[in-house]
């Protein structure tokens, strides 16, 4: 018995694990990046330098975040999908997003209700 509970307690706490921390409505201020080279590249996976190649992963389907000033949220839902086709048109630029942030595993990703460059 004491084996079974101990299991039971084990997986309910790796279920919590896999659950987001927080599911909340924000607005975030950044540049559409791709991830790969925006965590890879640091500094030169970003910015004007930078847009053809970002360019040419967010069109393969490549995984397409929003880099602001202290973290990544990788995007997903509608504006991800169709190989981020309704992300093109801000792919290296300013943007002002918000959408439903979710966090799992240090890993942070905002579902998209709406974007606009950033003045």
């Amino acid at each position: 018995m004491r084996n079974v509970t101990s299991m039971i307690a084990g997986a309910a706490f790796v279920a919590a694990l896999a659950m987001p921390v927080f599911a909340a409505d924000m607005t975030v201020k950044g540049e559409v990046v791709d991830i790969a080279c925006a965590t890879g590249k640091k500094e030169a996976g970003k910015g004007d330098a930078h847009a053809a190649c970002a360019m040419t992963c967010a069109k393969s389907g490549q995984p397409v975040g929003v880099l602001t000033a202290d973290a990544i949220y990788t995007v997903t839902g509608d504006y991800a999908a169709n190989k981020n086709a309704k992300l093109l048109d801000f792919v290296a630029k300013k943007v002002i997003v918000t959408g439903e942030v979710t966090e799992s595993d240090g890993v942070k990703s905002i579902n998209v209700k709406s974007i606009k460059l950033a003045s």
